[in-house]
């Protein structure tokens, strides 16, 4: 336990012990890089979810083409452009707040009213890139997006 009145000085050799010294610099160095290879894993990942809905590709059983203009294939276009656009890293913070939005609708819409629990209802993934989206709108594209170069370029 730590008293209150403790201050910590970021410079201190203690402060080392607690993972801020030379290996809290390689932590603190790779953050906004590896927040990117969050954002494009993420965005990497909901691609196939959109392209399943409006093209019916990649194939699978419980997979089926949906009429674009319904919710379904509004979530699709959502999930394949806004996929493609945390890819690159464009529009990175609108674009997330947008899907995590559409994530947490899909969960209360579909996956809700079939049990209380995630693990029951088969809603986690919904939640967990709910979660993972409102972060990259807080957070944004890091490092290697093209935020990053457009953000750079007007400065």
């Amino acid at each position: 336990m730590v008293p209150s009145d403790t201050t910590y000085d970021t410079r201190s050799p203690a402060r080392s012990s607690l993972g801020v010294g030379a290996t809290g610099k390689i932590y603190n160095d790779w953050a906004p890089r590896l927040l990117s290879v969050l954002r494009i894993v993420v965005g990497f990942l909901l691609i196939p979810h959109g392209m399943q809905k409006l093209l019916g590709f990649p194939a699978s059983p419980e997979a089926h083409q949906v009429p674009l203009m319904s919710l379904l294939g509004l979530a699709g276009v959502l999930e394949l452009f806004g996929g493609v656009l945390l890819l690159i890293g464009l529009f990175t913070r609108p674009v997330a707040f947008v899907l995590s939005g559409l994530m947490a609708f899909a969960y209360f819409m579909a996956h809700a009213p079939k049990g209380f629990l995630p693990i029951l209802n088969h809603g986690e993934l919904a939640v967990v890139y709910c979660f993972l989206l409102l972060y990259l709108a807080a957070a944004g594209g890091g490092e290697w997006s093209i935020d990053r170069l457009l953000h750079r370029s007007r400065a």
